[in-house]
């Protein structure tokens, strides 16, 4: 199933986001956790690739695993910039023979201690461009955007530059970073018509189950994390169990208020557990059939 042509046609999207275990016995709680939210009915799930392409093989097993092993459509990640295009052409050629039909071009982290290979693609726009010429229409592409700019992006401006370049280039829709603040989104989405941007954007939703672990993940991406927000989950920073009821009554809120905005879906960063997941879904599910 394409990821494109499904939100093209107007339906609503649920998908999950995992990462790639370092470990067999991380595996084994991966696909518990897929066990557990199958359930659900997702439109799809993704496996992220890591910097630098050092996920390459983990990730591609557990795609072509989440592939092969259940029935739910899964979407590849892959990042550029520390591959050659030959690399990725190989990458993507196999992918296509296993029966893979989505892919999230990236461009990755840029390595700090190396430099890209010579013809590397340096941003995702280039990537997009080279699977549309070589792939024609039998990928699915979705792209990243960034609801409060890309942490190397000087103004929103230059931010719309690209993620409009990336449009052009042939994506089919693109998932949102994590925001914990939906002004962002809705704001982000009214540029977005201005510049002619017309893709299904759909947002990135991340509950928060380990509040050191999330600031560092959202000061990395550039996410803002409400003042209100943190005041309500910093008493609760050494009791796990009471963060995780506000962190999900948040999500809840944040999500139900999606809703009613009529998004055209929602993508869980789920960290490849289900717990806080699930917690959501049971909150959010009324609304979801509505």
């Amino acid at each position: 199933m394409k990821i494109g042509k499904y939100l093209r046609e107007g339906k609503f999207s649920l998908s999950f986001e995992f990462f790639p275990p370092k470990t067999q016995e991380g595996e084994i709680e991966l696909f518990e956790t897929i066990k557990s939210l199958q359930p659900l009915s997702p439109t799809f799930v993704s496996v992220t690739y890591g910097a630098g392409g050092s996920t390459r093989e983990r990730t591609r097993r557990v795609v072509e695993k989440i592939h092969r092993e259940t029935k739910l459509t899964v979407m590849a990640h892959l990042t550029c910039i520390a591959h050659t295009k030959e690399e990725l052409l190989d990458i993507l050629q196999d992918y296509k023979r296993i029966g893979i039909e989505n892919i999230l071009a990236l461009r990755g982290d840029i390595p700090l201690d190396t430099e890209p290979p010579h013809g590397a693609c340096k941003h995702a726009v280039e990537m997009v461009r080279l699977i549309r010429e070589n792939f024609a229409d039998h990928f699915s592409i979705g792209v990243a955007s960034y609801p409060e700019g890309h942490p190397e992006s000087p103004n929103m401006e230059w931010e719309f530059k690209f993620f409009k370049l990336k449009v052009d280039a042939g994506a089919d829709f693109s998932i949102t970073q994590m925001f914990f603040d939906n002004r962002y989104y809705y704001e982000f989405l009214e540029l977005c018509q201005r510049a002619g941007i017309n893709v299904p954007i759909i947002p990135g939703i991340m509950p928060i189950t380990n509040f050191r672990q999330i600031q560092k993940f959202a000061q990395m991406c550039g996410a803002t994390i409400p003042q209100n927000l943190i005041a309500k989950l910093e008493p609760y920073e050494e009791k796990p169990e009471e963060l995780l009821k506000v962190s999900v009554d948040f999500a809840i809120e944040q999500c139900l208020d999606l809703l009613e905005n009529r998004v055209p879906g929602l993508h869980f960063y789920t960290l490849n557990r289900s717990k806080a997941t699930l917690m959501v879904y049971e909150g959010i599910r009324s609304a979801l059939v509505a």
